[in-house]
């Protein structure tokens, strides 16, 4: 950081990071519309992740191992629409930061902290689904010890904190003073490229290799058990045919149920051990590459959404950096930045609501009358 960004005709404070005077002048209009959509999206963020936590709370069926992770990413996406964004929503419309040096600290710990903690709870999320697949005997015995859970949740939490927290608190006393405007609140290595470069290795690269492996790792796994599931059918024919059932195997089918309960949905195993019927196992497998498609489908949609919602932002800012933002115009940078912010509320959605279990959680909570049992219904069912 020798180089000073305030030289060279003043480019640092006048094409980049002085946003107000230069690109965010909005007319009326344009004004309420954004002001619309910014609110909009502040109370779908918090009123979807505020909907998880309460489930959380208030059926304690879900406080098992795996749940734990979907509620770590709930309180941090919470907390991003409750504090980060209405924080910046006065310093982007009107373009000048009035509330101090201090709380623009704050408000940047908070901002980096829960969008990488957000980040890591998705990581730990897919890994938790890969194991309920790979290691699908001991994780459902480990399921009850949810001291391990809260363990990692703290260790996603210190290392969000770790990544960026020190840089944004003490960069200025390393430099020797601070680049950033009494008006402006952004972070001091806005500028230096090794550092982001460095970051996001471990705040999006990383995170999008392991997410992209976990996910194609479970679908393989399962499409590999369906396949074996078809061979074992095959081979029962000859002798279904003529008249020896072949039965099936336990094991098989407890195997082929721990491979999905857990991650996506729990397959449907038969429910009787015996003898199998060929003519219905034909027939059900047009439903079984049906269910496998949707799989697939599910898995490439939480890896796309994360790519798209990230890889934009982290591609920009290293650019930016590296060109000291005058490769980039300024407007480009803050779609992305907000796109960061949209992932916060579609992870309620993407990720809660597709497993039944918070599905009948969020049911109680939206619609408690549906779940009440009438008195006249009980009095009947005790006579």
């Amino acid at each position: 950081m020798s180089e000073d960004p305030t030289n060279s005709s003043g480019h640092f404070f006048d094409n980049s990071s002085s946003r107000v005077q230069s690109t965010f002048v909005f007319s009326g209009p344009v004004f309420i519309l954004l002001m619309v959509m910014m609110v909009t999206l502040v109370v779908v963020i918090v009123l979807g992740n505020a909907l998880v936590i309460l489930a959380f709370k208030v059926d304690k069926s879900l406080r098992r191992q795996c749940n734990y992770y979907f509620l770590n990413l709930a309180i941090s996406d919470f907390l991003v629409g409750a504090f980060c964004i209405p924080v910046y929503i006065p310093y982007i419309l009107t373009g000048r930061w009035t509330l101090g040096r201090g709380l623009c600290k704050l408000w940047l710990v908070m901002d980096y902290l829960l969008c990488s903690a957000s980040v890591f709870s998705i990581v730990l999320i897919s890994y938790d689904r890969f194991l309920s697949v790979t290691r699908a005997v001991s994780y459902r015995a480990r399921q009850s010890m949810s001291h391990q859970a809260i363990f990692k949740m703290i260790a996603v939490w210190v290392l969000a904190f770790v990544l960026y927290g020190p840089a944004i608190i003490f960069w200025e006393l390393v430099v020797g003073r601070s680049r950033v405007p009494k008006d402006e609140c952004f972070a001091e290595f806005y500028y230096s490229w090794y550092f982001l470069l460095s970051a996001s290795m471990l705040e999006f690269f990383s995170p999008f290799i392991s997410v992209a492996f976990f996910n194609l790792s479970i679908y393989l796994s399962i499409r590999r058990r369906r396949l074996q599931a078809q061979l074992h059918l095959q081979m029962s024919e000859p002798a279904s045919t003529q008249g020896e059932g072949t039965p099936l195997s336990h094991k098989w089918g407890y195997g082929m149920k721990l491979a999905v309960r857990g991650s996506i949905h729990s397959q449907t195993s038969s429910p009787s051990l015996g003898k199998l019927d060929p003519s219905t196992s034909r027939a059900a497998q047009p439903s079984r590459l049906s269910r496998d498609k949707k799989i697939a489908k599910s898995l490439a949609i939480i890896v796309c959404v994360f790519a798209i919602c990230w890889a934009p932002y982290t591609l920009l800012m290293i650019i930016r950096a590296a060109c000291r933002g005058q490769c980039i115009q300024h407007h480009w940078y803050e779609v992305t930045f907000w796109l960061l912010w949209l992932n916060s509320a579609i992870n309620p959605f993407l990720y809660p609501l597709c497993h039944s279990s918070f599905r009948r959680a969020f049911n109680k909570i939206l619609c408690p009358k549906r779940h009440t049992t009438p008195p006249s219904s009980v009095l009947r069912a005790t006579l």
